[in-house]
């Protein structure tokens, strides 16, 4: 093949180097040169926008096949990362916010105002946020984890990496397969899929798919089981081919998810614990990996997700001209006992979000037959969110804010109502007194982006691209205190009591203030006003430079620059205030009042006022990589070698009773990534994967941690640390023996296993760790006849560890967490035809 009629076959250049994943295999001829073996041992990649062969193409990407993903029983996305070293996926406190991360870096969830830095697209269409990216998909192909920025391939600009999920289209033979699986805590796992043709020119599909699973989390209080699983989902497809050049595929979809998560446990029982103890509450102390809790009420967890999308595909001899356009739509509703003890103390707790995405991609790829080829395309990004939340307290929270202030907080309600005139009426920390919140976001996009591939020399080739990006943002909140005591201005009230005004500020002379702590929800700023006009606007140019050679013998290299970006992200938390820049918190009853600033001069102040984000700037990332990867009969490596930088990376920190958005100037991560496939004889294979990531906040003056005096999160400068929760070290194995009878049956023996080293999870606590050590493994017998038999097992050694460490809510120097998922095992029986 020669290096033109080689470059034909790529988009642009591009392309991917396999992590855990089987290598594409090479006989020998006759005469000893080494020849690509048949199809079905090629691994196809399409996230380079066109299907290359795994050997063919320079960008670092992980592919896990849907063998893979078969042998090793994933249940969801959330298992994906026992087959990817460089991926990390993290559940937080509910079903619709889980974290995709690569390389240490990704953000997205807890805020829906935060877009991922991690792209996540399936079938080409891009999910805007977790709640619609995690529903399980029926007849996986693949699903392509790519590493480092992507800009010039992906009109969605990315600035950690993308995750490209590819299903099956529909086929113009009928076939099809149906599966039943059953395991502990009464795991039921159901899919389906049947596909054909209609007509000469159009097939059609149709899958469904059920996961269900009781709940590893007991509740003592209300003898419920939680962290459960309760999603199910249908998906058809229509393929359209009127001549061989020319297709349209069609996709409608619906899942939904209704489950009870996600149960936390205490890691810290505070000085608060004795508190919720005497009002009769329960807390399951200091047992940071048990399985029991005890709450007030079950959580809510229902998800909706939908949507349909249109590919068009189109060659026209040497131009191959793609479009895709889309609407998703998500529905979440959610409703947690977030103070998660048994104690009253809050009675409702929820959110409600929707979400609605259109998106529209055109692109025309060249076919040349020379030494210049190039991609082109355009993407247009549409978003509308609207979120509505209420939190209540409930029957016990005044008994508690008493028992934390020896009383002083009722006792003193009658002298603060006289001295401070206006106070609402209605008693300090009635039930049902809180909040109420609302925001109404969108999200206007356009990009426009492409490469250009030369080919220097037959073995040579040069590549550059670039994506320029506008994005536009508005907001409007409009968020309610109902909180009587939070509404009161202690100064003030310090004052009236003859407190000289010079010190009433200072909590030694003005004994009002010990009670500041209970004013959780003070009265808001809504915004757009006079000085915030809750708009935001980017542009951005992000490139890509690459050079690759492609050696005798099998062995290719590569060398790549390249930039990426993701636009200000909008904080559509409860704690959603203004800039410090904007406000100077203070009581205008102190002397001297507060310095002049922007909303106290514009009349905007109200009371209690305090300074926290609105929004988030930019992400920029840069990459300098090199890859290295070999391929021979039986042996296969690939070696990438990189030192990656994100500027403005936005962090999205729990204070214990809401979100800062905020940047962090600078946080870099240098590393390498070695996986390896060997196959010694027919049938047996083994691999190995290792990701070494060497990451630090090269600047972060206005970062966050806790305390460790108080447990509490803190102003922090972060700068020169390594940040929590990324291991040094990632490590999978795995191994793979097909034993193949005469009569055409296969048993087939599998086991992987992921290691990640001992790393801290939470700033500023480095007592508090996490080591990972998990074994999978699966027996299946497969009939000639299509029937297939299996029994298997994730975290067969029942390893455990918490994932995340954050401030109880409402419990001053007390600490929760999330632990992992446990041991689970069954079998599972599948037809196909």
């Amino acid at each position: 093949m020669s290096g033109f009629e080689f470059r034909r076959t790529m988009l642009c250049g591009t392309g991917a180097i396999a992590l855990m994943a089987p290598m594409q295999a090479f006989a020998q001829d006759a005469d000893g040169e080494a020849e690509a073996a048949p199809d079905n041992n090629v691994i196809v990649v399409t996230a380079s926008k066109r299907e290359t062969t795994l050997q063919e193409t320079p960008i670092a990407v992980s592919v896990t096949s849907s063998e893979q993903i078969e042998q090793s029983q994933v249940r969801d996305l959330l298992d994906i990362q026992t087959l990817v070293p460089s991926l990390r996926v993290n559940q937080l406190q509910s079903s619709a916010n889980t974290n995709f991360i690569i390389r240490g870096f990704g953000n997205g969830a807890n805020n829906a105002g935060i877009e991922p830095s991690v792209g996540v697209f399936i079938d080409g269409v891009y999910r805007s946020r977790s709640a619609a990216q995690i529903g399980d998909l029926p007849n996986l192909q693949r699903v392509e984890v790519l590493r480092g920025p992507q800009s010039t391939l992906f009109g969605k600009n990315a600035s950690a990496g993308i995750i490209s999920i590819v299903t099956q289209k529909p086929q113009f033979e009928f076939g099809g397969s149906a599966e039943l699986s059953y395991g502990n805590f009464n795991a039921i796992v159901a899919k389906a899929d049947v596909t054909g043709p209609i007509s000469e020119s159009i097939a059609v599909s149709l899958s469904g798919n059920l996961n269900k699973r009781d709940g590893y989390v007991q509740d003592l209080n209300l003898g419920i089981d939680n962290n459960e699983r309760n999603r199910w989902g249908v998906r058809g497809q229509l393929l359209i081919e009127p001549s061989s050049d020319l297709s349209f595929r069609f996709i409608a979809d619906y899942d939904k998810i209704d489950e009870n998560c996600c149960s936390v446990v205490n890691i810290v029982d505070g000085p608060t614990g004795n508190a919720i103890r005497a009002l009769g509450g329960q807390i399951v102390s200091n047992d940071r990996f048990g399985t029991t809790n005890a709450l007030n009420y079950a959580s809510i967890n229902e998800i909706e997700n939908y949507g349909v999308s249109m590919q068009a595909d189109w060659s026209l001899d040497t131009i191959d001209i793609t479009a895709i356009s889309s609407y998703r739509g998500v529905r979440t509703f959610a409703d947690q006992d977030i103070d998660f003890t048994s104690a009253d103390i809050v009675q409702r707790s929820e959110g409600r979000g929707d979400l609605d995405t259109y998106t529209l991609e055109l692109r025309a790829a060249s076919n040349f037959d020379g030494p210049i080829n190039f991609l082109v395309g355009g993407f247009l990004f549409k978003e509308d969110i609207e979120t509505n939340g209420a939190l209540e307290y409930g029957a016990d929270f005044k008994g508690y804010a008493d028992l934390l202030t020896g009383g002083a907080y009722s006792n003193l309600e009658p002298t603060l109502r006289a001295l401070v005139p206006g106070i609402p009426v209605g008693t300090f920390g009635g039930q049902g007194q809180g909040r109420i919140t609302n925001f109404m976001y969108s999200n206007d996009a356009i990009s426009i982006f492409g490469q250009l591939d030369f080919a220097i020399t037959d073995d040579l080739t040069f590549t550059v691209g670039g994506n320029y990006t506008n994005d536009k943002k508005a907001v409007i909140q409009n968020n309610v205190s109902t909180d009587v005591f939070s509404g009161i201005d202690l100064v003030q009230a310090g004052v009236a009591a003859g407190v000289p005004a010079t010190v009433a500020a200072d909590a030694n002379f003005n004994p009002f203030l010990a009670l500041r702590g209970l004013q959780f929800i003070p009265p808001y700023l809504n915004f757009p006003n006079a000085i915030e006009d809750g708009r935001t606007e980017d542009n951005d140019l992000s490139y890509t430079f690459r050079l690759s050679y492609d050696f005798p013998d099998n062995v290719s290299v590569y060398a790549t620059y390249a930039t990426g970006f993701k636009a200000s992200s909008v904080n559509l938390s409860t704690d959603s205030r203004p800039f410090p820049a904007d406000f100077i918190p203070g009581s205008p009853f102190q002397s001297p009042p507060p310095a002049a600033s922007p909303i106290r001069d514009a009349g905007l102040a109200v009371t209690n006022l305090s300074t926290g984000s609105r929004f988030a700037e930019p992400e920029e990332a840069k990459v300098y990589e090199v890859g290295v990867k070999g391929q021979w009969p039986g042996f296969a490596f690939n070696l990438a070698l990189f030192d990656q930088t994100l500027n403005g990376f936005q962090g999205n920190v729990f204070t214990g009773t809401g979100f800062v958005l905020g940047n962090a100037e600078q946080q870099s991560v240098r590393g390498f990534e070695f996986d390896t496939s060997i196959s010694p004889t027919d049938g047996l294979t083994f691999t190995a994967a290792v990701t070494h990531l060497d990451a630090e906040y090269d600047s972060y003056a206005g970062g966050s941690a806790f305390n460790p005096a108080t447990l509490g999160v803190v102003p922090t400068d972060l700068t020169g640390l390594r940040p929590a929760g990324i291991p040094e070290w990632n490590i999978t194995v795995g191994g793979t023996y097909n034993l193949e009878f005469n009569s055409g049956h296969v048993l087939t023996f599998h086991a992987d296993f992921l290691h990640e080293s001992n790393t801290q999870i939470a700033e500023g606590l480095p007592q508090f760790r996490r080591e990972v050590n998990q074994l999978n493994s699966s027996i299946s017998f497969a009939l000639n006849n299509g029937l297939q038999l299996s029994i298997w097992g994730r975290n067969l050694t029942d390893e455990v560890y918490n994932t995340t460490v954050f401030p109880a809510v409402a419990q001053a120097g007390s600490l929760n967490g999330y632990r992992n998922f446990p041991r689970t095992y069954g079998g599972s029986i599948k037809f196909e035809f």
